[in-house]
């Protein structure tokens, strides 16, 4: 593979300050105004545009194996490019189910193939994510996919005992268990956030206490055990209350929530359109609030997608049929753009931290959540933050489209994505390591 060399040009980077930056063998090897071109280096004009650490994603469906008609981890990576992330985690629920070595081995050399981003495998907590017996946790951790994420999303890991377990035995490599935090009991049959709007729609509710309850008693049992938890897509301004709690009393907890919970409430389900069924459900404009809140003063340490893809078929149905999920890699950006940086909630500094440092600090992604510096890899992300898109869902690079936001005009353009020095997006088009 050739390596080529770029000089990007007048981009400002996260503190404000301008600078260009120089790449050599894939390593930020100039940095400073004004630097001269040399005859082997390619010249990208970015001006007006902010340079962040490269994206990564700690929550990611790419449904390989087994359900390839949704994603596959070719398509996921792209859709992961266009919208700036350079690493990706793939959670466990494909079929067969992550929870071996051999596939997480698969999903990690797809990901190696595909060239797009680095895709880091999750092991399945329990087998066949069915929440009784452990997974082949120590495995997966010692397999070539050096899996640190351990995740049932989709299924909570209800048994306390079960839970104990695993976070006891995620501490012999740094592992972290990723819960999803739903009440089963409290849920059966449940299809949007329980209040005003299910009541007049007479859809049965799903109650905020059902995911913090669980919060409460899993950071209490990482206090116990002095493991590691992360609280997987917040969804409550209770929830945000028990973790900002947990911080205060030193549990080593850290928590998510994902870009349509920042912008979207149930309010979206009047239209009675199962593209605004999730899992958890969209909450209330005070829970969203919360969410924001949080998020900005990092009681919630990151930003991450959940995007789940899903066949046309799974959507166009009945409410109460639909399949829970929504797109999310592609708009992440634009909407953390126009909920916490346009209100001042955060800065590109901040938003560098959310969305690269501190997910690739969780998932003990060393090549990934490094400042722009020289020698540092480069994995960066360009976007243009004044310019606007019309979201349109036979645009997206994934095999899906199910987007809440068709349709919807958001502020804030990725403008180049490079990975391991490499442009895989410049000027809306995409590039893979190798390809010319």
């Amino acid at each position: 593979m050739t390596i080529d060399n770029y000089l990007l040009k007048g981009l400002f980077l996260p503190d404000g300050s301008v600078s260009d930056i120089e790449i050599r063998s894939g390593k930020i090897s100039g940095l400073g105004k004004d630097l001269v071109k040399s005859e082997d280096l390619t010249e990208i004009d970015l001006k007006g545009c902010v340079v962040l650490p490269g994206l990564v994603d700690l929550h990611t469906h790419l449904r390989e194996p087994g359900r390839e008609d949704a994603e596959t981890v070719l398509s996921g990576t792209m859709a992961a490019t266009k919208g700036g992330y350079v690493a990706v985690s793939a959670m466990a629920n494909t079929s067969p189910v992550a929870d071996t070595a051999g596939v997480v081995e698969q999903v990690y050399a797809l990901g190696q193939s595909a060239g797009f981003a680095d895709v880091f495998p999750i092991g399945a907590v329990t087998e066949g994510l069915r929440g009784e017996s452990l997974s082949e946790m120590g495995a997966m951790a010692d397999s070539r996919a050096r899996v640190r994420i351990f995740s049932d999303d989709g299924n909570c890991v209800f048994d306390p005992l079960v839970m104990r377990r695993a976070l006891e035995y995620v501490k012999k490599f740094d592992g972290v268990i990723a819960q999803h935090a739903q009440d089963p009991r409290l849920t059966i049959g449940a299809q949007m956030n329980e209040g005003e709007i299910s009541s007049r729609l007479g859809l049965k509710g799903w109650p905020a206490v059902a995911e913090e309850a669980i919060i409460a008693r899993d950071v209490l049992i990482a206090d116990h055990v002095k493991s590691r938890l992360h609280i997987c897509h917040l969804t409550t301004a209770g929830g945000v209350e028990i973790i900002r709690w947990a911080k205060a009393r030193g549990i080593d907890v850290t928590a998510e929530v994902t870009p349509h919970h920042l912008l979207l409430t149930d309010e979206s389900a009047l239209s009675y359109d199962p593209i605004f069924k999730v899992n958890p459900p969209l909450r209330t404009q005070r829970d969203v609030e919360a969410l924001r809140e949080g998020l900005a003063d990092g009681t919630i340490d990151i930003v991450a997608t959940d995007h789940a893809p899903h066949p046309a078929e799974a959507k166009e149905c009945e409410w109460q049929e639909a399949a829970f999920g929504m797109l999310g890699l592609e708009s992440a950006l634009a909407i953390v753009n126009k909920v916490m940086v346009a209100t001042g909630l955060l800065t590109w500094e901040a938003v560098a931290d959310r969305m690269s440092y501190a997910p690739a600090r969780i998932g003990r992604y060393e090549e990934h959540g490094q400042k722009i510096e020289i020698g540092s890899q480069a994995n960066l992300t360009v976007i243009n933050p004044t310019q606007t898109f019309r979201v349109d869902r036979d645009l997206v690079a994934s095999r899906s489209r199910n987007t809440p936001f068709h349709g919807m005009e958001l502020q804030g353009v990725v403008s180049a994505t490079i990975y391991r020095g490499h442009p895989t997006l410049l000027n809306g088009k995409l590039s893979a390591i190798g390809e010319r």
